[in-house]
């Protein structure tokens, strides 16, 4: 099932996005771990506020990198972290 385009996603409460030195990328804490992000995750992951809708969201990445036609893996992403309860 498609993600809302109209829908606010958020970094879900507990979960904390950050940029880990250790790491050198940015990852998501949660309590019982953490998972490392690739640039491309991170950069959607960034803008899930709870202020922007996906479709914002993809504007906004596709304006950013001088780029059109995203729009399918940012909804595929934001619909796993969803699944796995990062967002809400």
């Amino acid at each position: 099932m498609a993600t809302d385009q109209n829908w606010l996603p958020r970094i879900a409460p507990g979960m904390r996005l950050q940029f880990e030195k250790a790491q050198e990328s940015w990852v998501l804490l949660y309590p019982e771990g953490m998972a490392q992000l690739n640039a491309s995750a991170a950069e959607i992951l960034k803008r899930c506020d709870g202020l922007k809708t996906v479709t914002a969201i993809t504007a906004e990445l596709e304006a950013l990198f001088n780029t059109s036609g995203i729009e399918p893996e940012v909804q595929q992403l934001i619909e796993e972290a969803k699944r796995r309860g990062w967002l809400v």
